[in-house]
């Protein structure tokens, strides 16, 4: 039964993927995108089978149909890791012995997790962050808390909020902005809070910056003046420690 469930947590993640990238691109445009899916270089209506996440491009090999130019990476990449990231997450619940409350739990972090994800992707095509996704994020970060401090209040979750957000916050106002955006504090903010241990904040900030660092290092060194967007790996970081959480905590001497 749970790998059932993994398998279709699979699929739900990169049809999720598929569309947050489309609604991404559509808010960029500011409404001027079709409703219909469109290949952005030729305007040709998309057939239904070639909007399949993940196998179209792969089959497609990452080219129109029509015009055969490239489509791009933003797709397959929303697609790929928003699949990875569900798959990842549907271990985090039993299957077999989840209570009520429990599937509640995971499905208001699934909704938050897919707030980040939109995030992520336009942080990633437009080097923003929206105002509105930043709110909802907020809001469905802090419901997705509350089955657990109803149950278990305690204030660790508000001081590792504090810690991640405040050193982002902290670095946003000593560079004014250059070394990381406006908006970073506050995803920061938020995915601490539910990641609710300042051990488990302190791995997720390494694990952003390593992973931006070795992702931009190459870009870097071919392109001068390359700005680095770290709402990406921010939510990177949330996921992979959000479920190495009960790893992490073993592994500490205390």
């Amino acid at each position: 039964m749970q790998i059932i469930f993994a398998i279709f947590m699979f699929v739900l993640g990169a049809a999720f993927g598929s569309f947050l990238c489309c609604q991404a691109r559509r808010l960029q445009k500011k409404g001027k995108h079709s409703n219909r899916s469109i290949c952005l270089h030729c305007k040709k209506q998309l057939k239904w089978y070639d909007n399949i996440p993940i196998l179209s491009w792969l089959f497609l090999k990452g080219k129109c149909r029509f015009c055969h130019k490239k489509i791009g990476t933003a797709e397959i990449l929303s697609e790929l890791l928003s699949a990875l990231a569900f798959l990842a997450l549907s271990f985090t619940i039993n299957v077999s012995t989840a209570s009520v409350i429990n599937w509640i739990s995971f499905a208001l972090l699934i909704i938050f997790t897919l707030s980040l994800i939109f995030l992520a992707i336009y942080d990633g095509m437009t080097g923003e962050l929206p105002t509105f996704a930043l709110i909802i994020a907020v809001v469905l970060g802090v419901l997705s808390m509350l089955p657990t401090l109803i149950n278990n209040f305690t204030w660790t979750p508000f001081l590792s909020a504090g810690l991640y957000g405040g050193i982002y916050l902290l670095l946003y106002l000593i560079s004014k902005g250059k070394w990381v955006g406006d908006g970073d504090w506050i995803i920061t903010t938020i995915t601490g809070f539910v990641l609710g241990s300042p051990w488990l904040v302190m791995f997720a900030l390494f694990i952003a910056n390593l992973s931006a660092c070795i992702v931009s290092i190459p870009v870097i060194k071919n392109k001068k003046n390359h700005q680095i967007y770290f709402g990406p790996y921010l939510v990177f970081a949330f996921v992979v420690v959000y479920i190495m959480a009960g790893t992490i905590n073993n592994l500490l001497p205390f």
